[in-house]
């Protein structure tokens, strides 16, 4: 429960950690897309301003009563022109100079036409270099604006901040002017008799900041402020912007920051990013202002304000957080659910296995589960039914063996006792039979009565020889034997005694049977004790198959041995014998056929050399004997 609890809260932690970041980074990237994408538009608005004022410019110098006014100095026709071109094209300067540079007419004072003087202005000596139209932004001095008007020069003078100011200039305010211009050469039958130019000085001009906010930001508010500005700076320096102070006023005469200075006007390149301005953080774009030359002179600005997507990010991430937690408080409940009911199963199996330790093979598991639990736990109850048959099974077995074995130690003991007082009379009784046998006086019938005495003498010796073998248990004498060898000496051994009798013994011999550590003759003694039963339980023209191989315990944990088998095509034993053939003084043969003691003895042998002996039987379908002696790791 403590791991799911704490895998849970891991993979909470990790989600919210992971999806916290990819928040802000969305939110950054599309405050990041949103001001390029309105840069891109305050510049078309900026541009669109100085296409106004020249295609004004140029389709009154296309006209011909135009260029006749310019070649006729019909001053009173220019200025009402000039005032007209100013109206529309919202220009705040605009004048009329001849075609070598001399003011005609101009807004403004009027020339005096004994004074007339050569117009030093940038738009003029571009037209006369290159005779061409030229339109773009400037910067115009202080002469300049005065000569043009003075209540320009006086609106182009901006007091810098003494505390936004980033360098020493030697000055506390900037006297000089940009605008947007245009100047349009007028020609008469290809020579050029005048030029018309005008335009609009942006030092404290509102008009084109407030349109881009307009326009772009469509006056969109957020907590009170405007959440888009726009800015126009002469340099560094700002000269016309709707970006306020905390007073409400527009905030002129501040600096930009030395980064970005040095990346828009020095190395002229774009910066996007996150700037302060009036204590108020902002995504801001620049991007520079060249003049007529290409020579940088200033910047454009947009910002959009950084709260309101601030504001975006940590509303979002507080329900992505709130989500997550919902999500794993529903994932530990239904963990725990789960968890549960699969420990509560696990801890009933935990419980039936102590029970199992301590003997009972019958213990309450619980209800069975319909998945795959309830598959472990059927598969656990039948364990427990074949450990239970197992031990049952063991057990009898035990019982069985230890009754053998009582059996045999108790037959054993009585064997021996009645062998050693019955072996010294048996021997002097045949003694003295066999010197009776070799008189010859003796009649025909007393003869006979001497055998019959002999051959019952010696029957009782065999049966004793028995009960000696079975009592003493003489010791092994182990040797590394090839099995099939053994095998193959014991069938040679009665090969003869089943041709005889018209019966075929087949020997099978395995391949690559390992070396057994084991008694040959004892073997031998097992193996033609066996053999002798099965010839004697088949009839003529019947078959005995002997086969060996490698077989596997079915008790000592599956350990590897050799396996012989014997099987004939007999009468078979009878299914109520079966658990008596190894009783000490069993047989199924005749009165005075058998002993019964065969097989007692071969079993006592096969044991000791850790093997088994079983019987497989059916009457009328014949026996199969099963000899298995274990291979010890030194025979491998």
């Amino acid at each position: 429960m403590a791991s799911l609890l704490l895998l849970a809260f891991m993979v909470g932690a990790v989600s919210l950690v992971a999806g916290g970041n990819l928040l802000y980074k969305a939110v950054i990237n599309e405050a990041t897309n949103r001001i390029r994408f309105d840069l891109n538009a305050a510049r078309e608005i900026y541009q669109e301003r100085i296409k106004t004022v020249h295609s004004l410019l140029a389709i009154s110098a296309s006209e011909t009563s135009f260029r006749d006014a310019v070649r006729f100095y019909s001053i009173p026709d220019l200025m009402s022109r000039l005032e007209t071109l100013s109206f529309y094209a919202d220009m705040d300067f605009a004048g009329v100079v001849d075609g070598d540079g001399t003011i005609i007419c101009k807004l403004g004072p009027a020339v005096d036409p004994a004074n007339a003087r050569r117009a030093d202005n940038p738009m003029i000596r571009q037209v006369l270099e290159r005779k061409v139209p030229v339109s773009g932004s400037v910067i115009l001095d202080q002469a300049f604006l005065k000569s043009e008007n003075p209540a320009l020069a006086n609106r182009a003078r901006i007091r810098l901040s003494p505390h936004a100011g980033r360098e020493k200039t030697g000055s506390d305010e900037e006297t000089s002017g940009m605008a947007i211009v245009a100047a349009i050469p007028v020609f008469e039958r290809g020579k050029l008799i005048g030029i018309v130019y005008g335009g609009t000085l942006l030092n404290r001009n509102e008009n084109i900041v407030d349109t881009v906010r307009k326009t772009v930001f469509q006056h969109e508010n957020y907590k009170g402020r405007n959440i888009g500005t726009a800015t126009i700076f002469l340099n560094d320096i700002r000269i016309a912007t709707n970006v306020l102070t905390q007073e409400g006023k527009r905030l002129l005469g501040t600096r930009v920051s030395p980064e970005v200075k040095t990346q828009v006007l020095d190395q002229g390149k774009s910066w996007v990013g996150r700037a302060s301005v009036v204590n108020q953080w902002y995504r801001a774009a620049y991007e520079p202002i060249e003049d007529l030359c290409g020579s940088r002179i200033g910047m454009l600005y947009v910002g959009v304000l950084e709260a309101k997507y601030n504001d975006i990010r940590n509303k979002a991430f507080f329900i992505f957080a709130l989500t997550t937690f919902v999500g794993m408080l529903a994932a530990v409940v239904v963990g725990y659910q789960l968890a549960n009911r699969l420990i509560r199963p696990v801890e009933n199996l935990i419980q039936a296995s102590q029970e199992v330790s301590r003997g009972n093979f019958s213990p309450d598991i619980g209800p069975i589960a319909q998945d795959e639990m309830g598959h472990l736990q059927t598969t656990f109850q039948s364990m427990l039914q074949s450990l239970e048959e197992r031990a049952r099974r063991s057990q009898v077995e035990s019982e069985n063996r230890l009754l053998q074995s009582e059996k045999q130690a108790s037959v054993g003991r009585l064997a021996a006792g009645v062998a050693h007082e019955i072996n010294n009379p048996l021997t002097g009784v045949l003694t003295y039979t066999y010197m009776l046998l070799r008189r010859k006086d003796l009649s025909d019938d007393i003869r006979a009565d001497l055998q019959t005495i002999a051959t019952s003498t010696e029957r009782v010796r065999q049966i004793v020889k028995g009960l000696l073998d079975f009592s003493r248990q003489t010791a092994l004498n182990l040797e590394q034997s090839d099995i099939n060898q053994v095998v193959g000496s014991a069938v040679s051994f009665v090969e003869n005694q089943a041709l005889l009798k018209g019966i075929s013994i087949t020997l099978r011999e395995g391949d690559n049977l390992p070396q057994l550590t084991l008694d040959r003759s004892q073997i031998q003694s097992v193996l033609l004790n066996i053999l002798i039963n099965a010839l004697d339980a088949t009839e003529t023209g019947g078959d005995i198959l002997v086969s060996t191989g490698i077989s596997l315990s079915g008790g000592t944990a599956g350990q590897k041995g050799v396996e012989i088998s014997i099987t004939d095509t007999g009468s078979g034993i009878p299914a109520h014998d079966l658990d008596k053939l190894f009783d000490p003084f069993f047989s199924t043969k005749e009165v005075g056929e058998g002993t019964g003691l065969g097989l007692s003895v071969s079993l006592g042998i096969v044991e000791r050399h850790g093997g088994t002996i079983r019987v497989k039987s059916e009457m009328g379908n014949g026996s199969s004997f099963y000899v298995w002696i274990p291979v010890h790791q030194e025979d491998s």
